[in-house]
């Protein structure tokens, strides 16, 4: 009987170690912001952010390999929680994480925003003068940043991260990123999904760089309808920047207890993230479930 341990939590997934070389990714429908767990689950997300994470690790697979193994509910370890991980969970490699993520942006939004108002840079990388909120970038760019195990990721420069990752497996990595963020995006785009910026991990298995965690889904990308987009304002989106919003609505500190989300709140943000799902995939997300257990 193969052996599973339970080695970690994030705010969202739960992380079981599958004999010496695999791990089992489970994903909640906890949901965060401002890196505080909220006290109300968002139904069906975890499958959400596995289902679309399957669709991405499939789709660029030539780009880059990847931690999957299998996501089907018959490969899956018996363990805690073996009755609801169908459709949340993926059997992977076991890898070593790099020590950085990998955020890479394509719009000019969020911290990166902020950041240019104030210095006129992102992360050390120098920009045109006057962009506006959401405006398109010259070119892609990656936003390197640390990875904490409590509060905030600290964004870095990329010379920081290259001597933090070490400058050829950072290299590597970086190239992938960009690669990936393109190419997902592109693919999105087909779709009337505007992929403003994402973020990744990578790590080192059998001594080969390789994507792992989760891919393009609304907790890890800002996705924005594109037939809604206009810059110089905020967007709309298929991500929980619709739960941020709502946060700050009610004065929210950031650090006190964080108020519980109404039912529409509840509802409503459930119903962008299966929106995300069967927009960018081009199906119901019923099939989703049908797909792991058939």
């Amino acid at each position: 009987m193969t052996s599973i341990q339970h080695v970690g939590s994030g705010k969202v997934r739960e992380l079981f170690r599958v004999g010496h070389d695999r791990l089992l990714l489970v994903a909640s429908d906890r949901i965060s912001a401002y890196d505080v767990i909220l006290s109300r689950d968002i139904p069906d997300k975890g499958r959400v952010l596995t289902g679309l994470s399957a669709f991405w690790l499939q789709a660029l697979s030539s780009l880059c390999p990847n931690h999957l193994i299998s996501f089907h509910a018959a490969d899956l370890p018996d363990g805690p929680g073996s009755d609801d991980l169908a459709g949340r969970a993926m059997l992977c490699k076991l890898a070593k994480p790099l020590p950085v993520e990998f955020a890479v942006r394509g719009y000019l939004a969020g911290s990166g925003y902020k950041d240019y108002n104030a210095t006129g840079e992102i992360c050390g990388h120098e920009l045109p003068g006057g962009l506006v909120e959401s405006e398109a970038l010259p070119h892609p760019i990656v936003t390197p940043a640390t990875k904490a195990t409590t509060g905030h990721d600290e964004n870095i420069t990329e010379q920081r991260a290259a001597e933090i990752a070490g400058p050829a497996l950072y290299a590597e990595a970086r190239d992938a990123a960009l690669a990936l963020y393109e190419s997902g995006a592109a693919l999105a785009s087909e779709q009337g999904i505007i992929i403003a910026d994402t973020k990744f991990e990578f790590g080192v298995a059998e001594d080969q760089v390789i994507l792992i965690d989760e891919v393009l889904t609304p907790d890890s990308s800002r996705f924005w309808p594109a037939d809604d987009y206009e810059p110089g304002r905020p967007q709309a989106s298929f991500d929980k920047q619709f739960v941020r919003d709502w946060l700050d609505s009610t004065g929210w500190d950031h650090s006190s207890p964080p108020p519980d989300l109404p039912d529409d709140v509840v509802v409503d943000t459930r119903q962008r993230y299966v929106d995300a799902y069967e927009r960018i995939t081009g199906r119901p997300f019923a099939s989703w479930i049908d797909e792991v257990t058939g």
